[in-house]
């Protein structure tokens, strides 16, 4: 098996990995860090839960580790030599975080220009010299509209879940941002699905990229159950409170549910049902205040509640490590969707459940999900 000592990454980088216990590298990594460690640009499509971000998180270090161990530092304000693009301010934390569990020992300056906080703060984080710059595509346009950063001398820009900033209507932004970037950026996408869109950008502005699938792609990750339960007469709660009490009788410590539906009145509703029979539970999803959101998904990654009830905001690339199932109160009727919730659980090798509650009209998906299964 591979080991990340066989990659040409710099010492600071493989003391980390060491430190963390990360020895064997997931499939995408194995396929990615290579092209990416030679400067060659990439697209990735791989399925949830796999390592897409620590993949091109080394491969960034490395080159940035590599130019100031050569003299060439950073040394003016708001000129970042790497551009990572996320969806959505909760991606772009947890993006940030990762990047910084890896700076401690390289040194490489994190920062980030994310949606939904004041754009005075996010100047000021901007304010200095700095090399790697995580941003949602809004902000990153509002910071160089205000001149408070330039791309000139961006050196690897990094698409992360380009499916879902396609589907957020981003197209127009980052074929701005591809434009303000030196035209011999490397460049590196990643996605979990391939929708037309996304081959679309890939064949028009990644087109001396290497394409990169893993097995898996649009597959369910094999260390995943799936549970397939009947919704008898409509009645979706008491089947829920049955799972909920059978959960509690399990041997198991910190792992926490994560429950999906499709519209916010869903999640509120279910919280509601929820709250009245005794369990505590929080709710993550769009149009509530954002500190709150964060504390919800604070507390649900360490253990303090077991119970998150979500729409689909959820779904996309938030990586928590203790959901130990997934239910899907009410499935998705994309198939697309689905992959992104079921891939909340069973991440990075560990073994996890996702569990559909079934009515007539989910059974075209559930035959789709067969088929690919």
């Amino acid at each position: 098996m591979p080991s990340f000592k066989e990659f040409t990454l710099r010492s600071s980088l493989l003391q980390t990995l060491e430190e963390k216990e990360f020895t064997t590298p997931t499939e995408i990594q194995t396929l990615a860090l290579p092209p990416l460690l030679k400067g060659k640009s990439v697209a990735g499509v791989a399925e949830t839960g796999t390592g897409k971000t620590l993949a091109y998180a080394l491969a960034v270090l490395n080159t940035l580790k590599q130019l100031e161990d050569d003299g060439d530092s950073v040394t003016e304000k708001g000129l970042p030599r790497a551009v990572v693009l996320v969806p959505s301010s909760d991606l772009g934390e947890q993006v940030s975080r990762a990047f910084k569990d890896f700076t401690h020992h390289t040194r490489i300056r994190v920062r980030t220009g994310l949606g939904g906080t004041p754009m005075a703060q996010a100047r000021r984080n901007v304010d200095g010299p700095f090399e790697v710059l995580v941003a949602t595509p809004g902000r990153l346009e509002q910071l160089i509209q205000r001149d408070s950063l330039a791309l000139d001398d961006v050196r690897i820009l990094v698409f992360d879940e380009a499916d879902q900033m396609l589907d957020a209507g981003f197209l127009p932004v980052i074929n701005r941002v591809l434009k303000k970037s030196p035209s011999d950026a490397q460049l590196a996408l990643f996605t979990a699905t391939a929708a037309d869109a996304v081959q679309d950008l890939i064949r028009e502005k990644f087109e001396d990229a290497e394409i990169l699938e893993t097995a898996g792609r649009h597959r369910l990750v094999s260390t995943l159950i799936t549970n397939n339960l009947k919704v008898p007469r409509g009645k979706r709660f008491p089947l829920l409170e049955e799972l909920l009490i059978e959960g509690s009788s399990r041997p198991t410590g910190n792992e926490g549910t994560l429950i999906f539906t499709n519209t916010k009145d869903q999640c509120d509703a279910l919280a509601e049902l929820l709250e009245e029979a005794g369990y505590d539970c929080a709710i993550y999803r769009g149009d509530m205040d954002k500190k709150e959101r964060r504390k919800n998904l604070k507390e649900f990654r360490e253990g303090t509640t077991e119970i998150l009830i979500s729409t689909d905001l959820a779904a996309r690339g938030l990586d928590v490590e203790n959901v130990d199932r997934v239910i899907n109160y009410h499935l998705p009727r994309e198939l697309k969707n689905y992959l992104h919730r079921a891939g909340r659980t069973a991440r990075a090798g560990r073994e996890g459940t996702v569990i559909n509650f079934v009515t007539e009209r989910d059974e075209n998906l559930i035959k789709r999900l067969e088929s690919i299964d």
